[in-house]
């Protein structure tokens, strides 16, 4: 038998190659079978790829027919929300407050509301609201029906933060402990840190904070200040902070970490900010030190400072005040840091930089123990606190206060951080500052307005390392720089060249009031984000943040901008689309401004 035509099978009978033959054909269908139908589910899945995209674009919209390389959507016009989201925070919201924990006072933190909670609607402004009062005379005044609250005026009137006068509200520079103004409470705290006078202190965050006259004059000493405060029964502190023109956020140390890397602050303020400092394990003053820099400042003034003399007016007595400040003195040194300083109200410690007093923190029966190598330092997105020190890596040489370049030099210094970014280094970051010395030049031929009073409160939407901002420093504005909380952590190298920002998560609301900023810009934040947050909602977002009046500069794929401009334009924005400054095919300009409307509710 030729052994072309025949095989032997696995039980040792010989099979024919006509048998052969007629086992084959059938797997042969079974497998053309098989491939058809994969082939039909995949055209399944990348057709349910294709709507989920559109879905992330606009849910609420069908598409039209496209151009190549271009989304195209419907027209579209969002109804006005009523008069009563005036001042809606979404994800810091007084009417959820009763569905979250008072424990530690977490219901004040960020509680967003699910998507399907989200307003597809257009904020109001007040009755009455006008054009905000320009900068740098907005320190001193704002326009009280842009921020018509009645119950901070009666309250804090004695301390002096503001009084109304008029048709305004006027900042006098008092607080707490300064109702005589904050100069004077500046200049004694400059004498007991002289580092405040030249550039070695830049960055500066003040918890509790007001109406932010301490970081408004900090300004004149080319610190840069980022005022903290919950929305709580103090009605919005910051909106007022940000009325001014002085960089502010809404927040509250709580439960959850500040959204801010490790080691980014120069120095920290309290005064009388009715923080528990020594409460829960001392968990409020291990976020300072993540957050306060090797060889920064950490300043308190109130209680239990001055007991000696203030007791009395603190309903309480000398020895709970003794007794107060002794278990603060002993809890600070226990976590690094030394006193550094102290006279009548004010008393400064700095956090150490050296290895001596971190290594005490290895013994076991240590408290507060060393943060284990598990805990990430920078991790600051609904990052719970955790009762540990973090020390300080000795990787970083270049971290400490005093190493770094005073200011303005260290604004241009590749800061060691960059390193830690994949794929970067101090050559990525020089080029990144080129490369918006470039942008900016030609964003201000398109927007003029860029450097003039009429633009304050700036926010670089999804920031770098800060390259807008750095550009625009010499211009008289502020820039929140914000992370996302999904890209990389470049933050810290935010921080250590002298500029502020925030981490921060566009698929929810932002931590901030409406109508609080002046320009708004991102560049290629759609074609990041739009796989996980919705572009409308977005977009909705950016409208309550902005000011009437207020600019977006818009820098996005050629894909989207035709589908942002149309949804811009259902929020009552005038927009127009520009070349970049390189005409390239794949990238465009929007530049669009609000416009002032007033609710169909009340009259103008």
């Amino acid at each position: 038998m030729s052994s072309l035509n025949t095989m032997i099978n696995k039980d040792g009978k010989p099979t024919s190659e006509a048998e052969k033959y007629s086992r084959t054909v059938p797997m042969a269908i079974m497998l053309l079978v098989l491939c058809g139908f994969s082939f039909y589910l995949g055209g399944i899945f990348c057709s349910e790829k294709d709507v989920y995209l559109t879905q992330a674009i606009n849910k609420a919209v069908t598409s039209k027919e496209t151009t190549p390389g271009h989304l195209q959507i419907k027209a579209i016009a969002f109804p006005e929300c009523t008069v009563d989201y005036q001042d809606y925070t979404p994800c810091t919201d007084p009417m959820k407050w009763n569905k979250y924990s008072r424990n530690r006072l977490s219901f004040l933190e960020r509680h967003c509301p699910p998507l399907f909670e989200n307003k597809e609607c257009l904020v109001p402004p007040p009755n009455g609201y006008k054009s905000p009062i320009r900068w740098p005379k907005s320190r001193d005044e704002c326009w009280y029906r842009n921020v018509p609250y009645d119950w901070i005026n009666r309250q804090k009137s004695d301390q002096h933060w503001l009084r109304k006068e008029g048709e305004k509200f006027l900042f006098p520079g008092g607080g707490t402990m300064f109702p005589h103004g904050v100069g004077q409470y500046i200049d004694l705290m400059q004498d007991l840190i002289p580092e405040m006078k030249d550039g070695t202190i830049r960055t500066a965050i003040d918890t509790g904070c007001g109406v932010a006259s301490w970081g408004g004059g900090l300004l004149d000493q080319g610190i840069l200040t980022i005022s903290l405060a919950p929305r709580d029964n103090h009605e919005a502190q910051v909106q007022f902070a940000l009325e001014r023109g002085i960089p502010a956020i809404l927040g509250i140390i709580s439960t959850q970490r500040l959204p801010f890397p490790s080691n980014s602050f120069d120095m920290a303020h309290c005064s009388r900010c009715l923080i528990p400092w020594t409460e829960f394990g001392g968990v409020y003053l291990l976020e300072m030190h993540r957050i306060i820099r090797p060889g920064g400042f950490w300043v308190l003034s109130g209680p239990p400072v001055n007991y000696e003399r203030r007791w009395r007016g603190w309903n309480t007595t000398i020895e709970e005040q003794k007794s107060e400040y002794e278990k603060l003195q002993e809890l600070l040194t226990s976590i690094c840091f030394k006193l550094y300083n102290k006279k009548d109200d004010i008393a400064v410690w700095q956090k150490l930089s050296n290895d001596s007093c971190y290594k005490k923190l290895d013994d076991p029966d240590y408290y507060p123990p060393k943060c284990d190598d598990g805990t990430e330092p920078d991790s600051a997105w609904y990052t719970p606190i955790r009762p540990c020190v973090i020390a300080p890596n000795p990787k970083y040489t270049k971290l400490s206060l005093n190493s770094l370049d005073k200011w303005p030099e260290r604004l241009h210094t590749a800061p060691e951080r960059v390193s830690d970014v994949r794929g970067s280094k101090s050559s990525a970051f020089k080029r990144d500052d080129r490369k918006w010395k470039t942008r900016v030049k030609h964003y201000k031929k398109l927007l003029p307005e860029i450097g003039t009073d009429k633009i304050r409160n700036v926010m670089d939407m999804n920031t770098v390392f800060g390259g807008f901002a750095a550009v625009l420093i010499d211009a008289p504005l502020w820039v929140m720089n914000v992370v996302s909380s999904y890209a990389p952590n470049t933050l810290a190298a935010v921080y250590d060249r002298g500029l502020v920002g925030s981490y921060h998560d566009w698929c929810e609301a932002f931590s901030t009031y409406p109508r609080t900023y002046d320009l708004l810009h991102l560049d290629g934040l759609f074609t990041a984000e739009s796989h996980r947050c919705e572009m409308k909602y977005v977009l909705l977002e950016m409208d309550r943040i902005l000011r009437p009046k207020g600019y977006v500069i818009i820098r996005e794929s050629s894909y989207f901008i035709d589908a942002v401009a149309t949804i811009a334009k259902g929020m009552r924005w005038d927009c127009h689309g520009e070349e970049t400054e390189h005409a390239i095919k794949t990238e465009k300009l929007l530049i669009c401004q609000k416009k002032l409307w007033y609710s169909s509710e009340q009259s103008p």
